[in-house]
């Protein structure tokens, strides 16, 4: 132990940790250590999300995974996802942010993975402390914590560990690094967010065959198969840990947007078929794409302006033109009134769909790994530029589109997942480990002034004349007013009342000027401030080249300025602004007087239609939604919000009940608009056999009570049998849903053709309620088919009566129904996926390997390094 202690590695890790520590929780100081708190809007939605299931779960120590508060019910798979297994590793998270309070944890998290992966490279460590400093505070990183992003946060901090494990295992450390892939690779899965998960594959990939070509090159290759065996074994355990969430989520997904086409024609008007692929939509994955000229945010954060928004006080504020020092300045003294107008123009002139900010790794770190590019040797340095060049251009999306159609077509998975964008992350991780590998082959030389001179000035000059650029001509980097995304502010206020209809932003030269004029100096500025840190750096490293300074005085110079420049423009995106009371979180749910009024009603079960809040989570906080807000919804259910319940989530529905209520009305909007009336009383019948009890259109008063919600199930008179999905659709435009049901014929065997009227005394009704079991009481004189306001789900499941399991059929497009035999009988329908329970054995059993191997691991590594006797 005294000679471990000894060894400067060991010091220097030491003081590096405290240094990733103390920088974490200096940037939230002192709103982190003072309780304040982030009001992040995906935390809140998830919060709202959850809460039925959170509240079940606290209640009786059982996690449900179905939660009928958004959409009408939906698997909870993908809602805060967690099985007995998970508790066996939730403690890393803990262990692994320091013990740092929140969010000031999530930094040190980050910092403290590509930390791992540097010093598994052979890094000394004070230069893995400056690259794990620069991947940290890069700037993406920072806006989703304020955005809320936390669980893709979480993931990527598990990504560089992983691929330290992998630089281990084809190291020749085997054992530790198949325990330390496999141990980061859990994390990673199990944080959830398989879009980054997906991206980082690649550079997984990349690492993979960097390392096949040198051992093809060495001769080496058996070596390295029995190495990708390994590590192969070791993602096949991560995957095992996490079988649970992977397996259920694959087979929830073939039912939901993200997996499954509607079945239904599409609308002549809306269709594109060149748009479809076997995932997401074309349009819908390119909808956050980079545009060309953004890309050199890698290097000046405000070449497109910065941000559209930032967090403020628990919400998002705009940032426009006015916000500035010369924005106010020209507010202050104008004298025509037009500067009045500079809010419409926001700061950011880059995409149409705004952003929270640039993706800027530094103008140091880019500089570094131009020359890392140029100087250093080797298979990993190609795949990581490969890698580099790869994100970029498909980080541009619709501005790229023959490369985006491609990956679409031909790449799996690829068009599963939207705002392309985000693939710049590649990017993240790669510049900075470029950087220092760039700068370690840099002052390890021998001579590194007559060695490198001409790559040195060329990768800092060339990244000096892009700056000097956007100073003399930023116009090219597209600072024109009134673009896309322009005119859509201009719409929005058009459309609040704010501005008049007639409004022409063109009749206004004086305030388009001055907007331009202050997103050219924004870009100008941005950009000499990007020189003097280019210019430190360079300083530094030549001082150190020709003698002229010590190596670990440039180093520390660099690290100093790497710091700083990163630090300052993060606080731009997330800063002490953004913090708020921790009882202005506890208010993040406060009821409205409509709420209040419902929250009275003691029957357990019913839904409500919030018509202004119908595509927000929050409503789900108090109660069980026919809206909500989910990227995997199912899509029969977004089938039904297309084609019916959107034309019901607006003011005008309070209306329509009225109408519906009152025969007199209801008979004259029949005769004078009979096209209209069908349509809208097809809507209203939907919302009655979803069991919409309450309407809110206005939070501030009174919900509209609707008086014809079919209750949670009831008994039909006929059923009519269909062959397609469209038929079934069709078919609700006309039948009344209290009497008559549609289905589909494939479900004729459960259901039979014989049908009963209902006769004097026969009835089903709700007796208990939970999330994932319902209980009714049922009583028929002949036998009956019951229709439950519950949404369809094809597994997990299982209705029994009386104890006797039966079939759930589907009928009215996405309801349940059974039919049931003469006399009195308990139903109880339960949801409990048999997959849940296999997997998660499974899964337990992975864990328990990686630990021991992990274990394993270690103590090879420690008695190998035991001298010889």
């Amino acid at each position: 132990m005294k000679e471990f202690l000894k060894r400067p590695s060991v010091w220097g890790t030491i003081l590096s940790i405290a240094v990733i520590a103390i920088t974490a929780f200096a940037y939230f100081y002192p709103d982190a250590q003072q309780g304040r708190t982030l009001l992040q809007h995906d935390i809140q939605q998830g919060a709202a999300i959850g809460q039925e299931i959170t509240q079940y779960q606290q209640l009786t120590g059982e996690k449900s995974f179905w939660t009928n508060s958004i959409f009408s019910g939906m698997p909870a798979f993908q809602i805060s996802p967690s099985y007995p297994s998970s508790s066996l590793f939730r403690w890393i998270n803990a262990v692994y942010g320091l013990g740092l309070p929140a969010p000031s944890h999530l930094l040190a998290m980050m910092m403290i993975g590509m930390f791992i992966l540097l010093m598994s490279m052979k890094f000394k460590w004070h230069l893995s402390l400056i690259g794990a400093i620069a991947w940290g505070f890069s700037s993406y990183f920072v806006i989703i914590i304020g955005a809320g992003h936390i669980w893709k946060f979480v993931t990527l901090a598990y990504v560089p560990p992983t691929i330290a494990g992998l630089v281990l295992i084809y190291n020749g450390r085997r054992w530790l690094g198949a325990g330390t892939a496999a141990l980061f690779m859990m994390m990673q899965i199990a944080s959830n967010h398989v879009q980054m998960t997906y991206y980082f594959s690649w550079v997984m990939a990349g690492f993979v065959i960097a390392y096949g070509i040198e051992a093809f090159r060495a001769r080496r290759m058996r070596r390295w198969a029995v190495s990708t065996a390994v590590a192969a074994a070791a993602m096949a355990l991560a995957i095992g840990a996490n079988l649970p969430n992977l397996y259920n989520t694959y087979e929830y997904s073939r039912h939901t947007m993200r997996g499954q086409h509607s079945e239904l024609t599409p609308v002549a008007e809306t269709s594109d078929p060149s748009d479809r692929t076997d995932g997401l939509d074309r349009s819908y994955i390119t909808s956050y794409s980079y545009e060309t000229g953004e890309t050199f945010s890698l290097l000046i954060p405000n070449i497109n302006g910065g941000a559209s928004a930032r967090p403020l006080k628990g919400g998002m504020s705009p940032l426009t033109v006015a916000d500035t020092d010369r924005g106010r300045e020209l507010m202050r003294a104008d004298r025509t009134g037009q500067m009045q107008l500079l809010p419409l123009f926001s700061q950011y002139f880059g995409g149409p769909e705004g952003t929270n900010g640039p993706v800027y790794v530094g103008a140091i770190i880019l500089a570094l790994a131009i020359l890392g590019a140029a100087i250093v040797r080797g298979p990993l340095k190609w795949a990581l530029v490969i890698l580099t060049l790869l994100s970029v251009c498909l980080a541009l999306g619709r501005n790229m589109m023959w490369l985006t159609d491609l990956f679409i077509d031909y790449i799996p998975l690829y068009s599963k997942f939207r705002a392309v964008e985000s693939i710049l992350v590649i990017a993240e991780f790669t510049l900075p480990l470029l950087a220092m590998l760039g700068l370690r082959q840099f002052l390890t030389a021998d001579n590194p002034w007559q060695t490198y001179r001409k790559p040195l000035l060329w990768s800092f000059g060339s990244c000096t004349a892009l700056c000097a650029v956007a100073i003399l001509w930023p116009a090219l980097f597209g600072t024109t007013v009134m673009g896309d995304g322009d005119a859509i502010m201009i719409a929005r206020y058009i459309n609040a009342g704010a501005l008049p209809a007639e409004f022409d932003i063109n009749h206004y030269p004086e305030v388009v000027n001055a907007a331009e004029s202050i997103r050219t100096s924004m870009v100008a500025s941005d950009a000499l401030r990007s020189i003097l840190f280019i210019g430190v750096a360079l300083i530094a490293l030549v001082g150190a080249a020709t003698g002229k300074c010590s190596r670990p005085v440039a180093l520390a110079v660099i690290a100093v300025a790497v710091t700083a420049d990163l630090y300052t423009a993060d606080k731009r995106y997330l800063s002490s602004d953004a913090f708020t009371s921790a009882k202005a979180t506890t208010d993040a749910f406060i009821p409205s007087a409509a709420d209040k009024i419902i929250l009275t009603d003691t029957d357990p079960h019913f839904r409500v239609l919030n018509a202004p809040e119908f595509y927000s989570a929050a409503p789900a906080y108090f109660h069980k939604s026919i809206g909500g807000y989910h990227a995997a919804k199912l899509t029969r259910y977004q089938d039904m919000i297309e084609r019916h319940l959107a034309y019901m989530a607006r003011p005008e529905v309070g209306q329509m009940l009225k109408i519906r209520a009152d025969s007199a009305m209801n008979a004259t909007f029949a005769a004078e608009s009979p096209e209209n009336h069908r349509r809208i009383m097809a809507d209203l019948n939907v919302l009655d056999m979803l069991n919409t009890k309450y309407v809110i259109t206005d939070p501030a008063q009174p919900p509209i009570i609707n008086r014809n919600a079919l209750g949670n199930a009831w008994l039909i008179s006929s059923i009519a049998y269909v062959d397609t999905p469209d038929d079934e659709m069709l078919a609700l435009d006309s039948i009344s849903p209290a009497t008559t049901a549609v289905a589909d014929r494939a479900f004729r065997p459960i259901l039979d053709d014989a049908v009963t009227a209902p006769a004097p005394g026969d009835g089903i009704r709700l007796t208990d309620y939970a999330p994932n079991r319902l209980t009714y009481k049922a009583r028929t004189a002949e036998g009956a088919i019951a229709v439950f306001s519950e949404i369809y789900f094809p597994w997990g499941w299982t209705a029994t009566i009386d104890g006797e399991e039966t079939s759930i059929a589907r009928v009215d497009y996405l309801l349940r129904a059974l039919r049931l035999p003469p006399g009195e009988h308990e139903v109880v329908m339960t949801f409990d996926p048999r997959s849940v329970h296999v997997t998660d054995a499974a899964a337990k059993a992975s864990v328990a390997a990686i630990y021991l191997i992990l274990i394993l691991g270690i103590a090879f590594t420690v008695t190998s390094r035991k001298p010889q006797s």
